[in-house]
């Protein structure tokens, strides 16, 4: 391709990505599914005009969306919100990953296409997407209710797995050949990944040093370069890149700059993500998602069973309802922008060329389903076990005293709208020992926290 045609096929999907984009959220879809359909609709596997020939042509854009995203995500964790929610909350997300995890792994194992390939399932299967999730609790208006603390609880100990599951999961993918050679990789694996820990955990000072710039100018290039530097290192140890960057992320996130450097990333992150998710749908054969299909659809099946289970053991843990529960449950739904970094690591790694069929069909459905699914968790609520949480406390209605006939025979009548309104607002009140809150129902991808994540999620309101 020229130089024209390069530029020709980067601006085209920007503007694709961002006009189908704008067309799905009218319909409340979530960002992550369209920028992949527009790759899809554009790339050389479908009839019609392909802006984007050659799937190569997008790969530095693609890879620096891939790094900003992880940058992002380590940004965004904190040690003290792990601390904040304490032994139940560690308890709850550990119940989730062990049986989503579980569950991805089993499934893997049971189609048959390998053991890489079902470690590799695991972490798609197992992990739920946090852009997807965070911007959901900001658009359903359900940031303050009591059960999102849990919900973004859970977000941050799937974190803490994904820097030890990427670290494991380099030497898997990487090009050994001995099982000396694996177990070399696995080493490098963690010893990069404590070195960095280290880093993250007592280097606070340097860090603070290198990005303690008042010119966001400098700031942005400064932490750009950074996080591109050790993403690079990290892939020529043979890490993955994507830790390289989360870790950096991580560390820099831990500095006083940390609030700046996450408002000066967010539109990079922003543009070159799109770019990430539209270049793996041009790699997508729309003919070879048909023929995984079927395996696609049992493990949304999957899935939904064992987020089902995991939401019931985390809402009997905290003591909800069946409708926090169920709130909780549909949150955590949807999968994305993590299980398309696996994929993308899978087809470097040259694992099964059905996999990376199989996960843009399993994202696309789930990123999809999940948002409609939590703005409507009424059905959900319903047929959740009462054995194990209870119903919701009815909230007496104030009653609407008449007023009491004139001299001169008026019919008695109700109280206006506004005084209606006020009695219900006050019932609430009596009912729940605080002002009425309003109810969450719930919208789709961006950041908050019941530490970081919260407030990042109030800003983010994009």
């Amino acid at each position: 391709m020229t130089h024209a045609d390069n530029l020709i096929a980067m601006g085209g999907a920007f503007l694709a990505a961002g006009l189908l984009a704008r067309l799905g959220g009218r319909i409340g879809l979530p960002t992550i599914p369209l920028f992949m359909m527009a790759g899809i609709l554009l790339g050389p596997h479908t009839p019609g005009y392909a802006l984007v020939e050659d799937p190569h042509s997008l790969e530095m854009l693609s890879a620096l969306g891939l790094v900003l995203l992880l940058f992002y995500l380590g940004l965004e964790f904190h040690f003290d919100d792990l601390k904040r929610g304490g032994g139940r909350m560690i308890a709850a997300g550990g119940i989730y990953l062990a049986l989503n995890i579980g569950a991805g792994l089993a499934f893997g194992f049971a189609v048959g296409w390998g053991t890489r390939e079902a470690l590799v399932l695991a972490g798609v299967i197992g992990i739920s997407s946090s852009a997807i999730v965070t911007k959901l609790l900001v658009d359903l208006g359900r940031i303050g209710n009591p059960e999102t603390r849990l919900v973004l609880g859970i977000i941050v100990i799937e974190d803490i797995f994904l820097a030890l599951y990427l670290a494991a999961l380099s030497p898997v993918l990487g090009s050994a050949d001995s099982l000396a050679g694996a177990a070399l990789d696995f080493a490098t694996a963690f010893a990069f990944l404590l070195a960095l820990a280290a880093a993250a955990r007592w280097g606070t000072r340097i860090a603070e040093r290198l990005v303690a710039v008042r010119d966001s100018e400098l700031l942005v290039v400064t932490f750009l370069g950074l996080a591109v530097l050790v993403s690079g290192i990290a892939e020529e140890l043979g890490v993955s890149d994507a830790i390289g960057a989360f870790m950096v992320g991580m560390i820099l996130g831990a500095t006083t700059s940390g609030p700046r450097i996450r408002e000066l990333v967010h539109p990079l992150r922003d543009a070159f993500a799109a770019i990430f998710f539209f270049a793996f749908g041009v790699s997508i054969d729309p003919g070879d998602v048909l023929t995984v299909m079927p395996q696609v659809l049992v493990a949304v099946a999957v899935t939904f069973v064992s987020v089902g289970v995991a939401g019931v053991c985390a809402g009997a843990l905290y003591g909800y309802d069946r409708a926090k529960t169920a709130n909780v449950t549909l949150a955590v739904l949807s999968r994305g922008e993590f299980a398309l970094v696996l994929g993308t690591l899978a087809a470097a790694a040259g694992l099964d060329a059905r996999l990376t069929a199989f996960i843009a069909g399993y994202v696309l459905l789930l990123a999809m389903i999940g948002p409609l699914a939590a703005a409507r968790p009424g059905p959900l609520a319903r047929v959740l076990p009462r054995r194990f949480l209870p119903d919701a406390p009815e909230v007496p209605e104030a009653p609407e005293a008449l007023e009491a006939p004139s001299e001169a025979g008026e019919t008695p009548r109700a109280p206006d709208a506004h005084a209606r309104t006020a009695g219900r607002a006050v019932a609430v009140e009596e009912a729940t020992g605080t002002p009425d809150e309003p109810a969450g129902t719930a919208g789709e991808p961006a950041s908050a926290a019941g530490g970081s994540r919260q407030v990042s999620a109030l800003r983010e309101q994009d």
